[in-house]
Order: structure tokens, then C-alpha cells, then sequence
């Protein structure tokens, strides 16, 4: 696999504070990598790190394959948590006048904010003073702002917070439209269903450290942790008593709406899957039956309190 980007044992100290203790990451080219944790894990300081805002006490940062260099940062765009517009400007003058900072013509400039801000159903506010805009319509603007000159690196840190489902949906095909012409993205949020939607791996930091990465699908398939649900017609007991040879936990359910009796077993092993089914088939008639995968939230909560547990620290902080 061909990566953009890789971070490398890295290492950042604040007084008092390791904000990040030996975390390596690696993007691959043309794909949405998600970078996950809670508040304070340090995902804000790495991704500072890889716009050479800040530098890293150790390790090392590899940029399309040297190290990462001031001269890289025309090639990355970089949508902070923090947004920040000159409140008294013309929306249209204040878009244009970041898109030559980027090495646009005013012209060029123009010619592609106009095309974007129709795209995203925003033309009307160009001549509208800046403090005009709801949230929303702002951050809007500053996505455009970010990608309009076509960056290798796109880095959006919690793109949707303020979206109603709407526009948040608007922004999401935007991010998927833009990896399909090629773009490389870095995607760091709190919302896992955002996630599962968008992501193609993902890296999760807590306390500094990162405990977990990988394909999002593997790292589902990973935590599946052979646990299946059933729908069925029959005598719950004796569901219980046919299955409890091969199975490590049982949780009788209640009756879904086509009036079948539900459960959710464990399996004590893969193998004994077949032998589950042919077992359960004896007891009661059987309506549906399927695999449980986890959700991302899930595992994060998981690997999160895992981590914690192991470390002797206290429990995961909400999300």
C-alpha cells in the first residue's frame, strides 16, 4: 500500500503534559483516514504537528516520501475546529482573498469560489458581510476556502459540528467526492457514525497514546467477538437449554414486532457455529439469524475503557 503521509514515533511535550507518547500513523494515498479519541487524547497536537504548526520533541513526519518540509504546506488544506473569518468582510472579497494567499489568480480565484458557492447553494450571500451568515452558511465558506485549490492533504478537524443532517449529509459527499478525484484526507471527530460512512481506516489516540488502527472493516470483524441474534417461534427454555453447550453467554429478548420470540447468544468458538444452528433448529423454528457487528461507537467506548483499565486510569470521558 502507497502511503502520503506518515508520522513516526512521535513525541511532544508541554510543561508538565506529554501530549503525545510515541504515536505513529500512516494515510494512504487516496483514501479518508479517521482520526478518533477523546477530548485531550492529542489528536489536535498531531494533526498541528503534520501542518508544521508545532514540531515534535522526537520522531518524524514523511510527506510524499521525505520529510516533511514548510515548502509541503501548499500541499495540504487544513479546516481547523476553531473557525476563523474577518467578521466585517464581504464573504465573496474574503474568499478570494484566501484563495490568492494559496497562489491563485483573482481571476482563477473567482471563477472557482463562484462555481463552489453554486454548488453548495450559497451564491446569494457572496456580497453579504461575513457576520451575516449563520454558522452553518460561515463554515460553508470555509470548506470551500480549504479545498479550493485542489490540496494533496485534506485535514478537517469536526467538519460538522453546527450541520443540521442536511447539510452535514451536503458536506459528506463533498469529502467522498473529493477522495474519489484523488484527495487524501484526515478526518478527526467525535461522530462514529460519521465514521462508518466516511472513514476507510482509522487511528484512536487516548491519553496520548495510540491504541488502536486499522481498515474500519477489520476492525469491526475484530471486535464482532462471535455474538449472533435470533428471531424464532418456540419455547424460550428450551432455545436456552439446546444452546447452552455451545454458547458463553445467553440473553433472552423480548418479542419484535412480527411476533417472534428474539435472543442474543455468544458462541464459545467460530467452530461451533454449525453445530449451534443444527442444535437450535431442534428446539424451536427458527425466522432470522445474524452476525452482530459492532458498531464504531461501540468500540470506541471498548477499546477507550480497555486502555484505561490497563493503565490504571479512570474511565473513559463521555464523547
Amino acid at each position: 500500500m502507497e502511503y502520503l503521509l506518515t508520522a513516526s514515533n512521535i513525541v511532544k511535550e508541554y510543561t508538565g503534559h506529554r501530549a503525545l507518547d510515541d504515536v505513529s500513523i500512516a494515510v494512504p494515498r487516496g483514501k479518508v483516514y479517521g482520526l478518533l479519541g477523546p477530548n485531550g487524547a492529542g489528536k489536535t497536537t498531531l494533526i498541528r504537528i503534520i501542518n508544521h504548526i508545532t514540531a515534535p520533541d522526537s520522531g518524524e513526519v514523511i510527506f510524499d516520501g521525505h520529510r516533511l518540509c514548510q515548502d509541503d504546506i501548499a500541499r495540504i488544506g487544513y479546516l481547523p475546529e476553531e473557525r476563523g473569518l474577518y467578521k466585517k468582510m464581504k464573504v465573496g472579497e474574503q474568499a478570494i482573498f484566501f484563495a490568492r494567499l494559496k497562489g491563485l489568480s483573482r481571476r482563477d480565484a473567482e471563477a472557482a469560489l463562484r462555481q463552489w458557492f453554486e454548488r453548495l447553494d450559497i451564491s446569494q450571500w457572496w456580497d453579504k458581510k461575513v457576520e451575516e451568515l449563520s454558522k452553518g452558511m460561515a463554515q460553508k465558506v470555509q470548506f470551500i476556502i480549504t479545498v479550493l485549490h485542489r490540496p494533496d492533504l485534506l485535514i478537517f478537524d469536526e467538519p460538522f459540528s453546527g450541520f443540521d443532517p442536511i447539510n452535514a449529509g451536503i458536506l459528506k459527499r463533498e469529502i467522498l467526492k473529493l477522495r474519489d478525484e484523488g484527495a487524501t484526507v484526515i478526518f478527526s471527530t467525535h461522530n462514529m457514525g460519521s465514521v462508518e460512512e466516511l472513514c476507510d481506516e482509522i487511528s484512536l489516540i487516548n491519553r496520548s497514546q495510540n491504541i488502536l488502527s486499522g481498515k474500519v472493516s477489520d476492525i469491526r470483524e475484530r471486535f464482532a467477538d462471535n455474538r449472533y441474534a435470533l428471531a424464532y417461534l418456540g419455547d424460550p427454555a428450551g432455545l436456552e437449554a439446546a444452546a447452552a453447550p455451545l454458547c458463553s453467554s445467553f440473553e433472552a429478548g423480548s418479542i419484535n414486532n412480527d411476533g417472534f420470540a428474539t435472543a442474543t447468544v455468544t458462541l464459545k468458538a467460530p467452530d461451533a457455529l454449525r453445530p449451534f444452528i443444527s442444535a437450535v433448529n431442534e428446539a424451536v423454528t427458527i425466522n432470522s439469524f445474524r452476525r452482530l457487528i459492532p458498531s464504531m461507537d461501540e468500540i470506541f467506548v471498548s477499546a477507550v475503557e480497555a486502555s484505561n483499565q490497563a493503565r490504571g486510569l479512570q474511565p473513559v470521558p463521555e464523547v
